[in-house]
Parts: structure tokens; C-alpha cells; sequence
């Protein structure tokens, strides 16, 4: 039997992951909920701005969940989910996921996956952005 060796985000790496969301949500004033989850899909870090949507702390979560439960971008999913598409109704599996733009994959800088983000508050352009620039954080 061979060993199963799991990558997994730090403590720091989160806070950095949050940190650089946190500026570039600012950046494009924009008020939103940062979730990060480890590559278990735990929540290690969550953030909710001041003025950011009550109903956005869920979805920010489920979208950090559902880009590590399929290591890949929620928008991503949302395509193959759509009427006819191979993954039609999968947002009703797990507990439910999101599949729309704003849960990204983090790499470490090796390509490993070690977790992910998900941000909800604004357009789901501006929530991949904000995702977007906490998973590049992590690459530097």
C-alpha cells in the first residue's frame, strides 16, 4: 500500500491568501466575504468586510468548497453545469455547491493544490478578481 501524502495551505499562507483579497476588494471598492478552506475543504481563515452581504458569507464558503471538491474555478463548473451539459445539476450534490465565478484553486508553488478561496459581495467578475489576486499571493 502506498503513502498518501496531502499538501495542505498554512496558517500562513492563508493569512496572506486573505490579506491580498482583502487589498484588491478594496481596490475595486468592493465589500466582501473571504473564505479560504484547507485541501480538506476545512475553513482555515473567513473574513467578512464591514457592510459586506449577509447572504454572501454562505456562498463565499460553499465557493471556496466547491473549487477544491473539483480543483478548478467555480465559473468553470458553472459552464459544464449548465442544461445538457455533462455536470447538469452537480451545484445539488455535496450540500450543496456554487457554480458560478468566484471560488478559485490555491497553488502552492510546486502546482500543488492546498486548498481554496471563495469570495462573495459583488459581480461575480469582481468576487473572480478578488479570488484571483488572493491565489496569486500565494505564488509569490
Amino acid at each position: 500500500m502506498g503513502v498518501y501524502d496531502t499538501r495542505d495551505i498554512s496558517d500562513d499562507g492563508a493569512r496572506k491568501v486573505l490579506r491580498a483579497a482583502m487589498e484588491k476588494s478594496r481596490e475595486i471598492n468592493c465589500k466582501m466575504n473571504i473564505a479560504v478552506v484547507d485541501a480538506g475543504t476545512n475553513l482555515k481563515t473567513f473574513f467578512r468586510m464591514e457592510g459586506a452581504w449577509l447572504g454572501s458569507t454562505d456562498i463565499s464558503i460553499k465557493k471556496a468548497k466547491t473549487a477544491r471538491y473539483f480543483d478548478m474555478p467555480t465559473g468553470e463548473i458553472g459552464k459544464l453545469s449548465q442544461p445538457g451539459g455533462p455536470l447538469y445539476n452537480i451545484e445539488h450534490s455535496n450540500g450543496g455547491l456554487i457554480s458560478f465565478p468566484g471560488g478559485v484553486p490555491l497553488k502552492d508553488t510546486n502546482g500543488n493544490i492546498v486548498g481554496a478561496i471563495g469570495v462573495s459581495g459583488s459581480s461575480v467578475e469582481n468576487d473572480h478578481a478578488v479570488a484571483e489576486a488572493g491565489a496569486q499571493a500565494l505564488l509569490s
